[in-house]
């Protein structure tokens, strides 16, 4: 890993570790002193829980990457995650320093069910 990685690059190799199921590669991608905050359920995880917490998550979930915002040190991921029938929207704010992410603040929407698709009402 580079020194050079600016911030919007992890996370876009975060992106791909997480939808990838890289459990590995995602905690490379973390400091030491990684803290990660979710902001709809007030929950902090160190580095070490929150890769097990992306790993042990339940159900046959998939993630996409919809969008790296680079903020220089500070940068933002849009996601979303579908699980079955329902739809998971996310914003993941992140810091990095060194070549690793120090912090990631997360925000979650509730599930949406799926959408009819274009020419379809509800």
């Amino acid at each position: 890993m580079s020194d050079t990685d600016s911030t919007a690059r992890l996370l876009e190799r975060y992106g791909a570790a997480v939808s990838g199921r890289d459990w590995a590669a995602l905690a490379a991608l973390l400091a030491p002193s990684f803290s990660a905050t979710l902001l709809h359920t007030g929950e902090r995880f160190d580095r070490d829980g929150f890769v097990a917490l992306n790993a042990d998550y339940l159900g046959d979930w998939v993630f996409h990457v919809d969008e790296v915002v680079d903020g220089g040190a500070r940068s933002v991921l849009r996601s979303h995650t579908v699980l079955g029938e329902e739809t998971y929207h996310a914003a993941s704010f992140a810091v990095a320093a060194d070549g690793l992410l120090t912090e990631l603040v997360e925000v979650w929407t509730e599930a949406v069910a799926a959408h009819p698709t274009r020419g379809e009402t509800a």
